[in-house]
């Protein structure tokens, strides 16, 4: 009775600690979830932000807004073709641990230019946009040797599995067009060419009955009948109803 009780005891403290775990998994996940529409939401705002800046605002408001909307759109294009490509391709972990570095350095100049947007001293700022502009450049032009290096090699694999796929159809489409098999062959899962319909034959004859002492009953028969048709003879012929009886000829 006791071990039942213990029993009963343990499996209830099992499904309670299942039953928390599974809450604390469930609120997690629902806080990544809001957390990643938030940062969605609040990047979609930056950049409808920064497009507006770029193309309403001169001057150098509208530079720095056009330099952060470049730096935000390649680095964005480059963490995405990554983390899409490691799924398939385990080599490009390596590419992708470099592109976190880049990104700290593509943070810190997004926060700088952020700062810089705020700064009432634009003749100073307009001293330092050939630096900004520099740097910008440089992290870009790493970023998209990364993006474009992961797509040549994704396209490069793309192809080589495609020249292969399309030699084994070819393959497999030849071995298909070769149906009939060769003479002689005894290949029993080859499929049996089509048969030829046989010649229609002649009935065969009725064999001739034969009596007691060997010889065919017909025998005779057959020989006393005429292999050539004659003509009937007219006395012979029976006469129908409607004919007139024939007169015989008289003789003076």
């Amino acid at each position: 009775m006791e071990a039942a009780i213990l029993i009963l005891a343990l499996l209830f403290v099992a499904f309670v600690v299942l039953g928390a775990m599974a809450t604390i998994k469930g609120v997690r996940a629902a806080k990544r979830g809001v957390e990643r529409t938030v940062s969605q939401a609040r990047r979609t705002v930056e950049d409808t932000t920064l497009r507006a800046k770029s193309y309403g605002q001169g001057g150098v408001a509208g530079e720095l807004a056009q330099m952060r909307l470049a730096l935000r759109t390649s680095m964005r294009a480059t963490q995405d073709a990554l983390q899409a490509g490691v799924a398939e391709d385990a080599s490009l972990k390596e590419s992708l641990t470099l592109f976190e570095r880049l990104s700290a350095h593509g943070h810190e100049l997004d926060d700088e230019l952020k700062r810089l947007e705020r700064d009432p001293g634009r003749e100073r700022v307009a001293e330092h946009l050939p630096e900004l502009r520099e740097r910008l450049e440089r992290i870009t032009h790493s970023a998209e040797s990364l993006r474009w290096a992961a797509r040549d090699r994704a396209q490069r694999f793309a192809d080589d599995d495609l020249e292969t796929l399309t030699s084994q159809i070819d393959m497999e489409a030849g071995a298909l067009r070769h149906w009939d098999a060769p003479e002689g062959s005894a290949d029993a899962g080859a499929v049996p060419p089509a048969q030829a319909w046989p010649e229609p034959q002649a009935p065969a004859k009725p064999k001739p009955e034969r009596s007691a002492t060997g010889e065919p009953e017909n025998a005779g028969q057959r020989q006393e009948d005429p292999r050539a048709i004659t003509a009937r003879d007219p006395a012979q012929q029976t006469p129908y109803s409607w004919q007139k009886t024939a007169r015989p000829e008289t003789t003076n």
